[in-house]
């Protein structure tokens, strides 16, 4: 799958035109090919993808069990084998200074139940924003307020024009440019847009708080404010958005802990 998409890549950033050569799409095709291994069964064992290692001393928001300072996330690459037929999204935390014996080489499963599970490997670059709560979940008064100025906006954006980031149009809202960061991001509140908010309560009876989102894109066409700094140069570049090449559940999974005891079981919620 890697090599599928390294070959894609290359092909679109040399030629954005045309695309893969006829040798390049010979290659695709063969690697689709080798996509399939029938004689893996579904009850094989198989090793859990790494989707995401996060040190506390990178990520402020990385709150969990007393004495650990490292999270590592790992899933199934087979969206159905978890709870409810869901991701099985599996959390490890850990003493860094106990790693010692590093793996040169990372198992991986030989397939996967879908491509969009696969993730590319990234260097992360941590930037702590401010957040605002989703609009459903504030007050009468402060959801009137903000309608109010977002008609302003509109109003003086119509008359005067207004252009961000770097000469393209845009109009600015609550929504996509206060409210809540798009991305993968640690901490921070929810978007709730597709269905609506919802309590995600733990066993112990304790409201749950998010602890990793995981996005399919870092930034789209309604929430250009958020473009980090070190990608404004490139973010016309295609893919630019997309880094991780993932997209699971319907594009967004939320992994929810419990603030009072985070060893408690995790929740996942798609949007």
């Amino acid at each position: 799958m890697r090599r599928w998409r390294q070959v894609l890549h290359e092909a679109w950033r040399r030629d954005p035109r045309r695309g893969p050569s006829e040798a390049e799409r010979e290659t695709l095709s063969d690697l689709e090919h080798e996509a399939h291994v029938p004689e893996l069964l579904d009850t094989d064992p198989i090793p859990m993808l790494a989707a995401a290692q996060l040190f506390a001393r990178d990520v402020p928001d990385l709150i969990g069990p007393e004495g650990y300072d490292l999270l590592q996330v790992l899933w199934c690459p087979f969206e159905v084998h978890g709870p409810g037929r869901t991701m099985d999204v599996v959390l490890k935390w850990r003493r860094s200074q106990d790693v010692t014996d590093i793996l040169t080489d990372v198992p991986e499963p030989v397939v996967v139940g879908r491509a969009e599970c696969v993730p590319n490997p990234c260097v992360l670059d941590p930037e702590q924003v401010v957040e605002h709560e989703w609009p459903e979940l504030l007050s009468d008064e402060l959801q009137e307020g903000i309608e109010a100025w977002e008609e302003e906006l509109l109003d003086a954006a119509e008359e005067n024009g207004t252009e961000y980031p770097e000469g393209e149009a845009y109009e600015l809202d609550y929504v996509g440019d206060l409210s809540i960061a798009p991305g993968w991001k640690v901490g921070g509140f929810a978007t709730w847009g597709l269905t609506g908010p919802a309590r995600i309560d733990c066993s112990c009876g304790t409201p749950m708080r998010p602890l990793l989102t995981v996005s399919d894109r870092e930034w789209d066409g309604g929430s250009m404010s958020w473009v980090p700094l070190e990608d404004r140069e490139t973010m016309r570049t295609m893919w630019a958005n997309t880094p991780t090449g993932l997209y699971v559940g319907r594009g967004q999974m939320r992994v929810f802990t419990c603030p009072a005891d985070p060893t408690h079981p995790h929740q996942l919620n798609f949007q």
